[in-house]
């Protein structure tokens, strides 16, 4: 081997770590092929003693080359999580299961949020607790699975800070921030 192609393997092996490495914080990738799923500011709301289920929310990147899909979820927290859709039937806001999955478009983005799509953690071991993520394992129609964590917020409070209470709207749609 010649010193150049020694080089250059060494370089290669030092580095992959450090690739693998780089997303930290609030962002999870999975890789499948030539597709990369992206995950970023997984959260949940704490939820009450006795509560039977919580909401999930992330926005998913598609940065690969072909469509992909969310098509399930697992948690230890929880017996199933569902990939839920709330939409208006006439005057009433009604949620509903997705059974079919979340299409993710090559190049695109999702943002499973309160009042749209989401993920319910159905059938609670436990109430959610504020500060103790919980941890989730998305599975997609190509892409690996991907493991998250989601942070833990105060109940009726999002990342951005708003505070909001069920039914009340504030004009705005918070799927867009």
């Amino acid at each position: 081997m010649s010193m150049r192609a020694t080089l250059l393997t060494a370089l290669l092996m030092m580095s992959t770590p450090l690739l693998a490495a780089h997303h930290g914080g609030d962002s999870s990738e999975a890789m499948a092929g030539h597709s990369a799923i992206e995950a970023e500011q997984p959260w949940t709301r704490a939820t009450p003693p006795g509560a039977g289920a919580g909401g999930g929310f992330v926005t998913l990147t598609n940065h690969g080359d072909g469509d992909d899909m969310l098509i399930g979820a697992t948690s230890p927290v929880t017996e199933r999580v569902e990939i839920h859709i709330m939409e208006m039937d006439g005057d009433v806001m009604r949620m509903a299961p997705l059974p079919g999955g979340i299409e993710l478009p090559a190049g695109g983005s999702v943002t499973l949020a309160p009042g749209g799509l989401h993920l319910m953690l159905m059938e609670l071991d436990s109430p959610i607790v504020e500060g103790e993520p919980v941890p989730v394992t998305l599975e997609f129609q190509h892409a690996e699975p991907m493991e998250i964590e989601l942070r833990v917020l105060p109940v009726g409070e999002s990342p951005e800070g708003h505070h909001h209470e069920s039914g009340h709207s504030h004009g705005h749609n918070h799927a867009a921030h």
